[in-house]
């Protein structure tokens, strides 16, 4: 069973069994999937270079949605404009995080400086963003209902196990996080 996050002489480490590394590859590797933009970047090698992406959209999943919010609110046309200028750079930004994160796994027991813990910190929220999103999770109130669902034998169905991926992910990022406060000066 994990150990969450503990800030040590060494760095901010946890102990992970080999299945919940696997979860975490796996998860990390659906939501880089999930990032991959549509179309090819751009062929004007400056905008490509700039990341400007000018087939940029709202996403339709509300998934994406969440991973790559509005930047304006209550203009759709701005919105769009800022979109197409920094969606495909926020796309990769993130995509590099879950690739740290991955790569971080290979270690054990797992073993992070500051830098590499943020990223970590970055990855586990975009899963947990997705994960909310899959589980129709909208308020404190839905994420409430889910925390006593921590037992693998009371999960019977698609969301039941997702609500157990869900408050693993949420558990380890709060380690995380807490123990990324208690290195600060």
């Amino acid at each position: 069973m994990a150990t969450g996050f503990k800030l040590t002489r060494k760095g901010i480490t946890a102990n992970l069994e080999p299945g919940e590394r696997d979860l975490l590859r796996k998860l990390f590797a659906d939501v880089q999937e999930l990032l991959e933009p549509e179309t090819a970047a751009d062929s004007d090698p400056l905008a490509a270079m700039v990341g400007i992406d000018m087939s940029a959209a709202v996403p339709q999943d509300t998934a994406l949605q969440r991973l790559l919010p509005n930047g304006i609110e209550g203009n759709d046309e701005d919105a769009l404009e800022f979109r197409r200028f920094t969606e495909r750079s926020l796309r990769e930004s993130k995509q590099a995080a879950l690739r740290a994160a991955a790569l971080q796994l290979e270690t054990a027991p797992l073993r992070l400086d500051p830098a590499q813990a943020q990223l970590f910190a970055r990855a586990l929220n975009d899963v947990r963003l997705v994960l909310g999103d899959r589980l129709g999770l909208a308020s404190d109130e839905d994420a409430e209902r889910l925390q006593d669902i921590t037992d693998p034998a009371r999960a019977r169905d698609v969301d039941g196990y997702l609500a157990l991926v869900y408050n693993f992910v949420t558990w380890l990022q709060d380690t995380l996080m807490q123990a990324l406060l208690k290195s600060l000066p």
